[in-house]
């Protein structure tokens, strides 16, 4: 008899197959991840996403408001609807500021360069957003990404896309401003944002 040890499975190297979004959206269409699943495709991987809590939609709820009140009718705003970075990736933004365009995207999803502005409301999933969407976004050039930060009661603004993410991220209270890189002409209270009285 002759004993040998086991290799841990963690030091194994596994094959994984990335899908490209077409892949994926026949999957979607065919109903294989089951009719209630809330996924979408994040560099190749198909990835489940965090529960929506009640301050989630609540804060979400109010940004949308906010800003079909404040930018009316020169942008379209995507309320958790898909956006696709490139062949690999097709996130869902809690919201995202599109530029205006007359079918509305009928013919194809928005991409990075339709994207004036992504904005997600964290609260389980701050970390996630921080760190894997962030590098996600500013590897795609996504040059204005917002995280309403329900925790610390602030919004991160992250600018200067890179590979790897963004050079710069700024934090802004209740109470002060926020400008939109690409509507020059509008300015948000992070107050109103975060769903606090001015």
């Amino acid at each position: 008899m002759i004993a040998e040890a086991v290799e841990p499975t963690n030091q194994v190297e596994l094959t994984r197959h990335r899908f490209s979004v077409g892949e994926y959206l026949r999957i979607v269409e065919a109903s294989l991840l089951g009719e209630d699943s809330r996924v979408e495709l994040l560099w190749g991987e198909i990835v489940e996403t965090s529960p929506i809590h009640v301050a989630h939609t609540s804060t979400l709820n109010q940004s949308v408001w906010l800003l079909t009140n404040i930018l009316g009718k020169q942008v379209i705003l995507g309320v958790q609807n898909p956006v696709q970075l490139d062949d690999k990736s097709l996130p869902q933004p809690d919201v995202a500021v599109l530029q205006f365009q007359n079918d509305f995207y009928k013919e194809q999803y928005p991409g990075s360069d339709d994207t004036l502005l992504l904005n997600e409301v964290a609260d389980s999933s701050l970390r996630y957003d921080q760190r894997i969407r962030s590098k996600l976004y500013g590897a795609a050039g996504i040059a204005d990404y917002w995280i309403v930060n329900l925790s610390a009661r602030q919004i991160e603004v992250y600018r200067e896309p890179q590979q790897d993410g963004y050079r710069t991220v700024t934090r802004y209270a209740p109470g002060e401003s926020l400008l939109p890189l690409a509507i020059t002409d509008v300015s948000l209270s992070a107050s109103e944002i975060l769903g606090m009285a001015a």
